[in-house]
């Protein structure tokens, strides 16, 4: 007889796990509390615009790169155009000067040369490691947990050359790269490429090698169009969802998990239950943290979360035409928005996608880091949250319009998301947008997918796999499937639907 699996949450993670579920013969079902699939990966509409609210660029996107037969394998990208990047992010310094990260890296070592041949020797250091990270395939295949004797010799073997580059790189930050920089421009840009506090410069390595390959494409259409296509794999494989269905607890009898009670009272049962949902609400409310060690409470204690952000969209009557598809570029004032002074601005101009916006019309998108308690006070106060927004959507439009003369008279449509948005959308602990940040110290952290003292009870997604983001979310659902198939004795199955293969 058939095993069931209830899944909480249809984010990537939860689609992904019950798409692999259905594969090896369990019988899966889906609890969302949202009305659509997705979690964070999603898009919405305002007016004639689609706002996108995740992916910029997705690892996997072309074949050569081990993620591919997994996005292959969850129907994820059936006949999309994949847009590859030719600049990963454009630095306007304050002295007018340009730093160009481009995605092609012989043009990129030609450009920073340009800019500090003093620093020749650094810059070489940095290209030749990005390429050193292009000539390696990670394995995914088998999941770590399953190694046995001869497969960790193989698995080094295999990843020798990546291991060097890892052991001069693993705890090297991007702060504390840009300081070998003699040139005081690159010095002060080269830490704004990924501007986050201890921030690994194999993340960075990684991030520019794969965009190199050109298997870290965008593709067109967006969030939600990719989390519905995995949606289709699934429901095709038989699996159920049921939408507008938040769990509040997970049912526990004799140190095994049994099933869930849903807000509505009512309650479903299962052989395996799986959270792909926010991991500080699972443990410390759905299992009322009855289910812990020293080591998990230290990681809700003591890890740094990916910090919340404010997210400005604009629908613009404009082309954008030759702008770069991300520009950062520092402020003539420092201005003070939602409480947090800001020096830079950041903007994302989709003029690369055309799905988004009518024709010679573009989608312009403004990400902040903000301040979660900041927004949960004023959430208190409906007229103060509401005007709160209406100003930082203001202050937004005028910056831009200082660097674009006449935008603001162009906006035909204005969003904000706030860091209350995404905890009404997804549940994610203190709005964190990723989870855990990606740090020297989490980076490449393995978590257990399981709870002290208790059975037939797994978590998958961001709150097991630092570092957060789309392929990660979708291999730990798949490595996931390949224990509990081995607990089972059941050999590990994935197939790619007959329209892709």
């Amino acid at each position: 007889m058939e095993k069931s699996i209830i899944i909480i949450g249809a984010g990537i993670a939860g689609l992904s796990a019950g798409c692999y579920g259905q594969m090896n013969g369990y019988r899966t079902q889906i609890f969302e509390m949202h009305d659509q699939p997705g979690g964070l990966c999603t898009s919405w509409k305002r007016k004639d615009y689609t706002i996108d609210g995740c992916l910029h660029w997705l690892v996997g996107s072309a074949p050569g790169n081990s993620f591919y037969r997994i996005w292959q394998e969850l129907g994820a990208m059936p006949g999309q155009r994949i847009i590859d990047h030719e600049e990963f992010i454009h630095i306007e310094g304050e002295e007018g000067k340009v730093f160009i990260v481009y995605t092609d890296v012989d043009k990129l070592e030609r450009h920073m040369k340009e800019l500090a041949l003093q620093d020749k020797k650094t810059i070489e250091k940095f290209t030749n490691a990005v390429r050193g990270c292009a000539r390696v395939d990670l394995p995914i295949d088998k999941a770590p947990e399953l190694y046995g004797p001869l497969d960790g010799p193989k698995a080094l073997a295999k990843m020798l050359p990546f291991l060097k580059i890892m052991e001069t790189w693993k705890k090297v930050t991007i702060q504390d790269f840009a300081k070998e920089f003699t040139d005081p421009f690159l010095r002060q840009v080269f830490p704004l490429t990924f501007n986050l506090p201890d921030f690994p410069m194999m993340a960075v390595l990684m991030t520019l090698a794969w965009m190199y390959q050109k298997s870290a494409g965008y593709p067109e259409g967006g969030s939600l169009e990719f989390s519905q296509a995995i949606e289709r794999r699934y429901l095709n494989l038989e699996g159920e969802i049921h939408y507008r269905s938040p769990v509040i607890k997970i049912l526990v009898q004799n140190g095994k998990s049994v099933g869930v009670r849903l807000a509505d009272g009512t309650e479903h049962r299962g052989d395996i239950v799986i959270s792909a949902a926010d991991g500080h609400a699972t443990i410390f409310q759905m299992l009322d943290g009855k289910y812990i060690d020293k080591k998990v409470q230290e990681y809700y204690e003591q890890l740094p979360l990916f910090p919340p952000l404010v997210q400005v969209t604009l629908g613009v009557a404009r082309s954008f035409e030759g702008q770069p598809r991300l520009l950062l570029y520092h402020l003539k004032q420092p201005i003070v928005i939602a409480g947090k002074e800001e020096k830079l601005l950041g903007v994302e101009i989709y003029n690369f996608d055309p799905t988004l916006a009518p024709p010679g019309k573009t989608v312009l998108d403004v990400k902040l880091f903000s301040d979660y308690e900041y927004w949960k006070s004023l959430k208190q106060n409906p007229k103060r949250y509401k005007a709160e927004k209406e100003k930082v959507a203001n202050q937004v439009i005028d910056l831009l319009d200082q660097r674009f003369p006449g935008l603001a008279g162009q906006v035909e449509m204005c969003d904000v998301a706030t860091p209350m948005t995404w905890e009404r959308y997804t549940g994610n602990w203190q709005a964190s947008f990723e989870g855990w940040l990606i740090t020297t110290k989490t980076f490449g952290m393995s978590m257990s997918k399981t709870l002290p003292g208790l059975k037939n009870f797994y978590m998958c997604g961001q709150w097991v796999e630092p570092g957060g983001g789309v392929p990660s979310a979708a291999l730990s659902a798949r490595n996931l499937i390949q224990v509990i198939c081995q607990r089972d004795k059941k050999s590990f199955v994935s197939d790619i639907p007959s329209a892709q293969s």
